[in-house]
């Protein structure tokens, strides 16, 4: 096959892509078996990325001189997840509650009773930050798995947010590789560009229109819309993400999945988008 007239990359994939593609294949597995399991599977595997993430986060956050109490911070983020289960919405927002009150009073006793708090403002803001960013965020992605109407199982609803989450990410990745040349926030992810942008926005549209037509049911524009907020955003959360990183002149969460970083480096975008794939999918089911 003739290949001189394939357009050609114009920028490189900045990782190790046969790790990251075995790596892939392995979560992928794993969500597939938690998404057959139900609840009882799901639940699990959200509450465990949600504990590996917030441990990321925490420990990068320590080791640039911010005062975050890991274990309270640890054990308040699965209370948010698990909570979510029994109670759904309102367990959540009752865990989240308690953790900002743990958080804002907790800190003025930090150092003892007899020596006032350092940077009160800055460490407690980012400890809610950090509540809000991971657990509070990754219990909607956990609710998913409450969803259920019209003979759909719940399962097809998760697999309608992977399978959104995934194209936005293959379409961004292509488009901005193959693409890319006018970034879209350089002064925060000089990479991210307009070009992977629209990729990301065309495969997860079409996505998220046939998945909801298809898996659920339900007309094809709201699976549109559901692709298109979906898309925006994972998009805010990569950069986000990015200018978390940037902050704190690293490159990486962590080293813990070769060919992709931390773990929290693979669910920045998908987290926020969880929110809003349980608020539009919720509707329809209700």
């Amino acid at each position: 096959m003739p290949t001189e007239h394939l357009p050609r990359p114009k920028n490189s994939a900045g990782r190790n892509l046969p790790a990251a593609i075995g790596v892939g294949v392995v979560l992928g597995a794993l969500v597939l078996l938690a998404v057959w399991a139900g609840p009882i599977g799901w639940y699990p595997l959200v509450a465990a990325a949600v504990a590996v993430a917030t441990w990321e986060v925490i420990s990068r956050l320590r080791e640039h001189s911010y005062h975050i109490p890991r274990a309270p911070m640890m054990i308040l983020g699965q209370a948010m997840v698990w909570l979510s289960w029994p109670f759904e919405a309102r367990g959540l927002i009752a865990a989240y509650v308690t953790a900002v009150l743990v958080m804002m009073f907790g800190r003025l006793f930090y150092h003892g009773r007899t020596t006032p708090p350092q940077h009160y403002l800055r460490d407690t803001a980012v400890s809610l930050f950090v509540l809000t960013w991971i657990p509070m965020f990754a219990s909607f992605a956990a609710m998913l798995s409450t969803i259920s109407s019209d003979g759909v199982p719940s399962g097809a609803y998760i697999v309608t947010f992977m399978l959104c989450v995934v194209a936005s990410d293959t379409g961004g990745y292509i488009a901005g590789v193959m693409f890319g040349s006018h970034p879209m926030a350089p002064a925060v992810s000089p990479k991210k560009s307009w070009e992977g942008f629209a990729g990301s926005i065309i495969f997860g549209t079409i996505t998220g229109a046939l998945t909801v037509s298809l898996l659920l049911g339900y007309q094809w524009w709201a699976g549109a819309i559901l692709g298109i907020g979906l898309v925006v955003c994972a998009t805010l959360g990569d950069l986000v993400e990015s200018q978390f990183k940037r902050e704190l002149g690293i490159k990486d969460m962590s080293m813990l999945l070769p060919g992709h970083g931390g773990l929290m480096d693979r669910l920045d975008g998908m987290l926020p988008s969880a929110m809003v794939t349980w608020l539009v999918l919720g509707l329809l089911g209700s």
